[in-house]
Parts: C-alpha cells; structure tokens; sequence
C-alpha cells in the first residue's frame, strides 16, 4: 500500500474537517491561519517541481505569486470582478513572464541558473515598486474583492477555505501525476544527467521550459487568493526573501516527497506563529530550530513521517 498516498490522504481529511471543528477554537483567526499555510504550501509544491523533480534551483520564484497578485490586482481596479476570468489573466499573465524568463535562464544551470533567477526576480520586484497607479512601494489596498457569478463564496472566510482547499489537491495530486508521467521521468533524467537525456534524443531545455512555466503558473494561482485573501497585495511577495523561505520549506519538508511541501509549508507557520506569540525576537529560536531539522531530519519532514524505501522513492 502507498503509504505517502496515506499520508497525503490524512492531511486532506483533517483539512476537509477543519471548517466543523474550528468554530469550537476561535474560526475566524484559525480559519485565516490555516488558508495562509495553504497558500504556502501551493506555492512550494510549484517550486519542488523545479528543485525536486527537476534540479533547477530558484531564487527567484516568489516572483511568480508577486506577478500572479498583481495582475489579479489591476484586472480587478480595472472592472474584472468574476475570479473565474481573474484566474485566465493570471495564468495567461505569469505563463508569458515565465515563458520570457525562463527562455533566457534556462541557457544556464547550476549555481548561474540561482543567480539569473535572482536576477530576474529582482527585476520583477522592482517593477511592481514602479507602478505608482497601484501603490508603489506601498502596496494596494482592494476595497473589493473578486465574486464567482456575482456570488461572493470567495470573499467569506469559509467559502474561501474550501476554494484554496481544493486548489491545495490539485496542485498536489498534479505535480504528483507530472512526476510519475513520461515528462516527470524525462525531467529527473535531465536532473541526474542531462548530457545522456540528450543523447536519448530528449530535449533537456524544452523539458525544462515546460516544467518552469508550469511551476510558475502554479505559483501565479497562489498569488491570486494570497490577494484574494489578504485583500491587499505588496511589491514584497516578490522580494527574494520569499523566494527563500520557499526553499526552506521544500528542503525542510523534504526535496521531491509527495507531502513534502505540504508539511514544511504548515510547520513554518505553525512554528513562526507559535514562537511570535511567545516572544518578540522569535527568529532566534527558529533560526537554530531550523538548523536542527536539516542535521537530523536530511529527509525532510516527509521522511520523518514515512521514510523512504530502500530504492529512495519519495514518499
């Protein structure tokens, strides 16, 4: 039996029941925490794509849930309230960004790979603090949100709960089925080494294109409901801070896991909540707490949890 299928199995149920028990613990603080974990988490599901399965390691991916916010921003300022449409700019907008950016990265690996998508998330950071029409440096403020149909089930706390909920599986149950399809064994191919890829015939850039469109297309969709949610969108989902605790939550959950990025994405936030409300310098505790998952859990949370088999199959 698939024990990681189990695993994400639970994580979706105890999700699926939270609505009906949270209002015996506070529903509406909870409720908003537990919509920012999942957020997070369908964020670093799209950056373990491109650092789990395909080895290409990104400084610059928050860039992604910036572009995603705020083209979903602007179409809204501009009359666009139907999310359904809001979700198409999104996804059209954050595609042809990745698809430019990506052609120009792509021409490198390894370290300049890091370094050039650094590069270009700095660049897209810095646009966003340019648009004076939409904030600047400030961020803008919604003073509406987006409605389905009119209907606004994805502006209240619970109906948007279960709207990211299932943007959550199907971004996880997706990644998952590209990393068992042809394109996913091609892609870790290309990671393990590209040069015999190649010489199998494959593409090892067109593959990787694909997959870093895809990647950011996922985060694009993050973006919208973090603006969708927050009702406010900020240069600073962009800056490349994000983007690094993107990667601490796909290496602490575990690199290339099924759950991984689920379970680092809700550690984070749990641990960072937990800490601030104790005391104001949390960051000291969490620093050498995160230091101690890495030693002792090279696994990842994932591997904790369910370790893997002796073939090294992510859980």
């Amino acid at each position: 039996m698939d024990r990681g299928l189990i695993l994400g199995g639970v994580i979706f149920g105890l999700l699926l029941a939270m609505p009906f028990v949270l209002p015996l613990m506070g529903a509406g603080y909870l409720t908003g925490l537990i919509i920012k974990a999942m957020l997070l988490a369908i964020a670093a599901i799209s950056l373990d794509l491109l650092i789990g399965h395909g080895g290409m390691v990104s400084l610059g991916h928050a860039a992604f849930v910036g572009v995603g916010a705020y083209a979903a921003a602007i179409g809204l300022e501009n009359g666009i309230e139907n999310i359904l449409v809001l979700l198409a700019l999104t996804l059209a907008v954050t595609g042809l960004v990745a698809l430019i950016t990506g052609s120009l990265a792509l021409r490198t690996s390894g370290v300049y790979f890091l370094m050039i998508t650094l590069a270009f998330g700095q660049m897209i950071y810095f646009t966003l603090t340019s648009l004076a029409a939409y904030g600047g440096d400030d961020g803008l403020t919604l003073w509406s949100l987006a409605t389905l149909f009119g209907s606004d089930v994805v502006q209240n706390g619970g109906g948007l709960y279960f709207v990211v909920l299932g943007l959550l599986l199907a971004a996880w149950w997706g990644v998952f089925r590209i990393s068992r399809s042809r394109f996913g064994r091609v892609l870790r191919a290309a990671r393990d080494n590209p040069e015999r890829a190649e010489v199998m015939g494959y593409s090892v850039s067109r593959y990787r294109l694909i997959a870093y469109v895809i990647a950011a297309m996922i985060a694009g969709v993050s973006g919208l409901f973090v603006m969708q949610h927050a009702e406010f969108v900020s240069p600073a989902l962009a800056a490349w801070q994000r983007s690094g605790d993107l990667i601490v939550v796909v290496v602490l959950g575990g690199l290339g896991s099924r759950n991984g990025a689920i379970l680092g994405a809700f550690f984070i936030v749990i641990v960072e909540e937990v800490l601030g409300s104790f005391i104001h310098e949390w960051r000291l505790i969490y620093g050498p707490l995160l230091v101690v998952m890495v030693l002792f859990a090279k696994g990842g949370l994932s591997d904790l949890l369910i370790p893997r088999a002796a073939g090294g199959r992510a859980s």
